[in-house]
């Protein structure tokens, strides 16, 4: 490992620099092809530390599936079974949550008003986006034509970069989804569930940005 290879290829090569990286706040889904020096320096972050930090990862991350080396199929069925059912499962419910607790602390000045409505249209592109995918993109790829999906990949990328500015505004929203002390257990619970959303959703975005579409492309 050294501190120009890319984000992308670290988090290819070793499963476990995904959680450094999100840990870290570093954009290794669809910013990933930046070296982790540059990234780093944009974030005031030691390249040498987070290198050590991955290093200490590995032995933990030892039984994870490496997705660089699994069949096309393989990967397909892992993120639509896994991830696009989370998706659909995780955002209707986030976005009740939100309406609760933007009714019930309306006149609290923490409370992170617009939020639900934000979490309505993450929902609609979402659900655009999956559609999409499984319905045209995914098929090509199972059925060996990647090579040729250079034009709905590239629509599918923009579309994941428009993913992640959403994420950045849920941050803006909520004070980097740190729960203030007045809030409620509904609007923690809130703030945990979109934590844990933003990181399955890079995750998911890695795998398909830098694994699945690279290798299919090239088949």
């Amino acid at each position: 490992m050294h501190a120009t290879t890319t984000l992308a290829e670290l988090a290819v090569a070793h499963p476990g620099a995904a959680r450094v990286f999100y840990r870290n706040r570093l954009d290794f889904c669809c910013n990933g092809r930046r070296a982790l020096d540059q990234a780093c320096q944009e974030r005031g972050l030691d390249p040498a530390q987070i290198l050590d930090q991955i290093h200490a990862e590995d032995p933990l991350a030892a039984d994870v599936t490496r997705w660089a080396d699994a069949a096309l199929p393989a990967i397909i069925d892992h993120i639509v079974t896994l991830y696009h059912a989370r998706l659909r499962d995780q955002l209707p419910t986030l976005i009740a949550m939100a309406q609760r607790v933007e009714t019930r602390h309306a006149e609290k000045p923490e409370c992170p008003h617009g939020l639900a409505a934000q979490l309505e249209r993450m929902h609609l592109a979402v659900l655009d986006h999956l559609a999409k995918e499984e319905q045209i993109l995914f098929p090509l790829i199972v059925r060996g034509l990647g090579a040729r999906a250079a034009a709905p990949v590239h629509v599918m990328e923009l579309e994941h970069d428009d993913h992640s500015a959403n994420l950045r505004a849920v941050r803006a929203m909520t004070t980097d989804l740190d729960a203030p002390e007045v809030a409620c257990t509904t609007w923690r619970a809130l703030y945990a569930g979109l934590q844990q959303l933003e990181q399955e959703l890079m995750e998911h975005i890695h795998l398909e940005n830098n694994i699945l579409f690279r290798r299919a492309l090239a088949s």
